[in-house]
């Protein structure tokens, strides 16, 4: 057992249990294990000691608090809802969280959708981004992210842990795998990101033996989400786009990519019955939905083009507010 692990109330097997189950096939489960250390201080605290995981306990450690988001709350909620149902697979006695128990507005987030020519500011600060000593290759890095992300649609999850072999130099594709739902796939690049990778793998990963990562950190293993977006902060200012703890952020890219595409097709009088299927297929959605919702801000942001975005798709479009779709 990890020592870090270990618990003390009386459901530390069942804690523990739960741990090794959800590591065995494959999760870190890291803020999970971090959220049970929490629970399990909260059992320790109460007056009884309980071998069951009751209801009266689960809604008292889920309960809203008065400072936190209702998602934070979510979170605990889908936790133990996992914990009771593993205890309940293993002859123990535990509440099951009803699903419907709490929701979360997923549609508050409007996206920041980036003009043409402030992705050419972007780029251009990229481009000329400072050099860093103990990073001498971060500027180099930092301008073929933000372009990937842009120019694939990718989560910048996606493109950092890519590896040198997901990325196909003589082909021109990108072998994008491990994702959020699960859905691997086969993504094409432009010939200018095609050539752009390849001037990048002759300056950067020539002779690098020592990595298998695309986008190698020098302190080992890969660049990670939250340096990129914390030089991507840097970047926005450079560009002259001002933004704050609200946005724009680095998925917005992502975002971008999606509405300038649909923009691009609309203009041409694409159908897009036909080709809502390829741009979901090659951002990763789960299904159809989460493009969709594409349809309602392009129409909203180029209202020049509304009667041709309706004319062609107008069944398509929800009437939602935005859902802020990894």
């Amino acid at each position: 057992m990890n020592r870090e692990n270990t618990f003390k109330s009386s459901l530390k097997d069942s804690l523990q249990g739960y741990i090794n189950e959800k590591q065995a096939v494959g999760y870190s489960f890291a803020k999970g294990i971090s959220m049970l250390r929490q629970f399990d201080n909260y059992l320790c605290s109460l007056p009884q000691n309980t071998t069951e995981l009751t209801k009266e306990i689960v809604l008292e450690w889920t309960k809203r608090k008065s400072f936190e988001a209702t998602s934070t709350q979510l979170g605990r909620i889908s936790l133990m809802r996992g914990l009771a149902e593993y205890m309940s697979r293993i002859g123990k006695k535990a509440y099951i969280c009803p699903k419907s128990l709490v929701t979360v507005n997923r549609y508050s987030y409007t996206p920041y959708i980036f003009s043409k020519k402030e992705i050419a500011s972007i780029f251009y600060a990229c481009d000329n981004f400072p050099a860093s000593k103990e990073s001498p290759n971060r500027q180099i890095i930092l301008s073929l992210v933000i372009r990937m992300i842009y120019g694939c649609g990718l989560r910048i999850s996606e493109a950092v842990n890519l590896t040198i072999s997901d990325v196909n130099l003589n082909e021109g594709t990108i072998f994008i795998k491990d994702t959020k739902f699960g859905k691997e796939r086969l993504i094409p690049m432009a010939d200018t990101l095609k050539k752009r990778c390849r001037e990048y793998s002759i300056l950067v990963l020539t002779g690098k033996s020592d990595t298998s990562y695309f986008f190698p950190s020098p302190f080992g293993g890969h660049y990670k989400s939250n340096t990129i977006y914390g030089l991507f902060r840097k970047v926005l200012w450079a560009a002259g786009i001002s933004h704050t703890g609200k946005g724009p952020r680095l998925h917005d890219m992502r975002h971008t990519y999606a509405v300038h595409c649909l923009k691009k097709w609309a203009l041409a009088n694409r159908d897009m019955t036909n080709c809502m299927p390829y741009l979901s297929a090659y951002l990763g959605h789960e299904d159809l939905r989460g493009s969709q919702r594409y349809l309602r801000l392009t129409a909203d942001l180029y209202p020049d083009i509304t009667s041709k975005v309706e004319k062609n798709c107008s069944w398509l479009i929800p009437e939602v507010n935005w859902h802020e779709t990894y």
